[in-house]
């Protein structure tokens, strides 16, 4: 049950392009905490990717080693939602720069 909720909402999401829409869903649907941990979450997968080690992130996060562990292991699965996401970050922020220059 709880799988098809999240799927309607990451269907609504998914056909969103008011990015300031979403992050006011997100902020309205999620408590303050839970922002903070999902874009801790967040920052911590960026980090890794980046290939700065587990005790720098820990240190610079202040988030255990075993919530760390566990983002390097999704990063590392096969077919990975979080290298997925990883991907089209880069994307996007490969398009950033050409967008503003264009402006």
């Amino acid at each position: 049950m709880a799988t098809n909720r999240l799927k309607e909402i990451a269907s609504v999401l998914a056909v969103t392009d008011d990015l300031e829409q979403i992050e006011a869903f997100l902020k309205s649907i999620l408590t303050k905490n839970e922002v903070d941990e999902i874009s801790t979450r967040w920052e911590l997968v960026k980090l890794l990717d980046g290939g700065m080690s587990q005790r720098k992130i820990a240190d610079r996060l202040g988030v255990s080693l075993c919530k760390i562990t566990r983002g390097s292991r999704e990063l590392k699965k096969a077919h990975s939602p979080f290298r997925t996401m990883i991907e089209k970050h880069k994307e996007i922020a490969k398009q950033q720069p050409a967008k503003k220059q264009a402006e």
